[in-house]
């Protein structure tokens, strides 16, 4: 088996490579590609994850590519996980929306917008190559905005799957808590990605949510810089990309006040690769827990191993770890990822991208019937599946007016003072990466 992953000189790698290597049963990977145009970086990278699969006896190869023609041909599967611009982009992205009282975020609002626009022409670059050199691979999409990126993949006829980790999180949360085993954990996980809601939690058949909300809602709550009285009021635990919304003025504030994210993760990336650096390290430092991607080794093994499935072949939960289980029919996996809605929420487009446990086998990702979404929530899905829309539209044709229209209807902006002013801004600071502005 050959995979390949774009972005293979991201620090995230190192976790991958320890989940390739733990989970080899699993996903028998026999040639890992990692391709970046970043050489000494990639070097870097490449040398400890050769350590890491030398330490735990995987006998698989690890090749080193900046040709992402030569990296994907007669690949099975193929991660995404780049990131354009790097942290500079992702720091100003962090910064200006601030000037106008808006949350400065990566993957919502305005940056996150920058982010969609320098990233989707790019994704749709390499998957175009792996269509010419593997038309059978899957595409993993790890790169954010994932909605955004997946629903450009499967738009453009793309084998694709979008994965993000906040669900396999959550699953692993509530099994400490509950002190069960993760492979009997299940969730109602519903939304989009970075917006969604857990509004069950299965544990041998039975709904638990209540509980945890009851035993270890001040925890839960602490976790996601949230009132426990609202996870008490609502019932469910949201996903704590939600804070941005229901607490959005405050966010503004600690944004304004204290350093971004982004320099805190830059200053982490330095030193990893310092540690990466060291050929005595053969294991994915601690450090990198605070890099964020917790568990996305794990929900990858899970996802591309379903995808990939020999006919005959065993899997699920209790080997591999994901956050759902089997299908009704047994065939294939339960797992919470991002694909079609395909009337799954009625009230949406068949082609918006949504976040849901799904059946996954070699045919694809195939969204599970969800109870229908309360208004409160639904409102909400409503209006930022029109954003992503509209945010799609601006990154396929560009504009400076489809710009500001993504940007007024998005609801953590919505007025035409500050859609205009962010709209200039946003141009300002990515003209060097859209081929129109």
């Amino acid at each position: 088996m050959r995979l390949a992953v774009v972005g293979g000189g991201s620090t995230y790698t190192p976790e991958l490579i320890d989940g390739f290597a733990r989970l080899r049963d699993v996903l028998p990977v026999d040639e890992l590609v990692l391709i970046d145009p970043a050489a000494d970086r990639l070097e870097l990278v490449g040398g400890l994850a050769r350590r890491i699969l030398a330490r735990q006896g995987h006998p698989g190869r690890i090749v080193l590519t900046g040709d992402p023609d030569a990296g994907v041909e007669g690949a099975d599967a193929v991660l995404l996980q780049l990131r354009v611009g790097g942290q500079a982009a992702r720091r100003e992205d962090e910064t200006w929306p601030l000037e106008c009282g808006c949350v400065g975020q990566e993957t919502t609002g305005a940056g996150g917008l920058a982010k969609a626009l320098r990233t989707v022409p790019v994704v749709l670059d390499i998957a175009e190559r792996v269509r010419r050199r593997s038309p059978r691979a899957w595409i993993v999409d790890f790169t954010n905005p994932v909605g955004i990126v997946t629903r450009a993949l499967l738009a453009a006829g793309h084998r694709a799957v979008g994965l993000c980790n906040v669900a396999i999180g959550f699953q692993r949360r509530f099994a400490a808590l509950l002190d069960a085993d993760p492979a009997d954990v299940s969730l109602e996980h519903v939304g989009l990605n970075h917006l969604t809601w857990e509004r069950g939690v299965r544990l041998g058949g039975t709904d638990v949510l209540p509980r945890l909300i009851a035993e270890h809602g001040g925890a839960l709550a602490d976790a996601l810089r949230l009132p426990r009285t609202l996870l008490e009021r609502l019932g469910v635990v949201p996903s704590y990309y939600l804070r941005y919304y229901y607490r959005h003025d405050e966010v503004v504030r600690e944004q304004q006040e204290g350093p971004s994210r982004a320099a805190e993760v830059a200053g982490i990336e330095r030193r990893l690769l310092e540690m990466y650096a060291d050929p005595a390290l053969d294991h994915k430092p601690e450090l990198l827990s605070r890099r964020g991607g917790a568990y996305y080794s794990e929900a990858a093994v899970a996802l591309t191993a379903a995808l990939l499935r020999r006919p005959g072949r065993s899997g699920g939960t209790r080997e591999d770890g994901d956050p759902g289980g089997r299908s009704p029919d047994g065939e294939e996996d339960v797992q919470v990822v991002n694909v079609r809605n395909d009337g799954t929420l009625p009230f949406l487009p068949g082609d918006a991208v949504i976040e849901v446990p799904a059946a996954v086998g070699p045919g694809g990702a195939r969204p599970l019937p969800v109870r229908p979404l309360e208004p409160l929530y639904a409102g909400l899905v409503a209006q930022v599946t029109a954003y992503e829309h509209l945010a799609l539209e601006a990154a396929l044709k560009g504009g400076r007016d489809r710009v500001f229209e993504a940007l007024l209807c998005h609801p953590l902006i919505g007025q035409t003072d500050h859609a205009e002013r962010l709209t200039d801004s946003l141009l300002a600071h990515n003209r060097q990466h859209l081929a129109w502005a």
